[in-house]
């Protein structure tokens, strides 16, 4: 399955034809959509007034074919040849003129209908119906066209995030090395400098000097485990084994992933905390760069 990113656009077009016989245009829409990240699904419609009954319709259609991001419809509809008028039919006249007189019972002092205007309305009602079905169209096209432009993205998305996850395991791979020389080189200073302060403050005259040395050791062994960031290490090799499985799974993967940055930043600061080397340090801040890159691409992903 594929992932998605939730920045594209797409767009499509339809016509409908006056009747099965004819290649006259009756009218034409053209979907436009548009789509960015974000963190939950946001519509916005854009839609001439005539075809506000349809919103519930193409909301559905988008549903459908987004889970995330903000997307933007915008339509434009254009009618067919002013010169190609329908031929009106009498029931359309009949009703017509028996609307214009409930008007006018009402309302005297109203203007009768112009030969124009009651071709405008013979013309609105017998393309009605076919230009609901060709906006429904052509917003079925749109969206198809959306969701493979999302795919495409995704697709250049995913390989970069599997680049920064390859170079996050080769820093790891760097700083497991080190780990066993600079927490012994540590706890050699850590002897070291107990010793040196208790000679200072003569505290060697006072206490057994094997009782001052277990004690000093017990210190050091207390410290080498505080410094100690084996378990940080694994535990981001695990998250990353996970970002990587999700990102060749592929689907609705961005707020898992969006949770398992969160946690590889909270690795990678606790390896600077506790680091007590200057190799293990530009480690860890070479790895909260990468973090942060995978952050900002994976805020992008549906």
């Amino acid at each position: 399955m594929p992932v998605y990113s939730m920045t594209g656009y797409a767009s499509a077009s339809s016509q409908a034809l006056k009747d099965a016989e004819s290649s006259a245009v009756a009218a034409g829409v053209t979907v436009e959509l548009r789509s960015v990240n974000g963190r939950f699904l946001d519509l916005t419609l854009r839609l001439p007034d005539d075809l506000r009954s349809l919103e519930p319709a193409l909301r559905e259609l988008l549903v459908q074919g987004c889970r995330r991001g903000k997307v933007e419809l915008r339509m434009v509809t254009r009618r067919g040849d002013e010169a190609a008028w329908p031929q009106p039919q009498a029931e359309q006249l009949n009703r017509l003129s028996w609307l214009e007189g409930t008007v006018r019972g009402w309302l005297p002092s109203a203007k009768p209908l112009s030969v124009h205007e009651a071709l405008q309305w013979c013309r609105q009602v017998a393309t009605g119906e076919a230009l609901d079905e060709t906006v429904l169209e052509a917003a079925r096209k749109a969206v198809a066209a959306l969701r493979d432009a999302r795919a495409r993205e995704g697709e250049r998305l995913a390989a970069v995030l599997l680049d920064r996850v390859a170079q996050l395991r080769e820093l790891a791979a760097q700083a497991a090395p080190l780990l066993p020389a600079v927490v012994q080189r540590q706890q050699q200073r850590f002897v070291e400098r107990w010793n040196e302060a208790l000679e200072l403050v003569g505290a060697a005259q006072s206490t057994p000097r094997e009782a001052l040395q277990e004690r000093a050791l017990n210190e050091a062994a207390a410290f080498a485990v505080r410094i100690d960031v084996a378990e940080e290490l694994t535990r981001l090799v695990a998250h990353l084994d996970e970002v990587e499985r999700l990102l060749r799974a592929g689907g609705e993967i961005g707020k898992r992933l969006e949770f398992l940055i969160q946690e590889l930043q909270r690795e990678a600061n606790t390896l600077g905390a506790k680091s007590a080397a200057l190799e293990l340090t530009n480690i860890s801040v070479e790895m909260k760069v990468l973090i942060e890159q995978l952050r900002e691409q994976v805020q992008n992903i549906e």
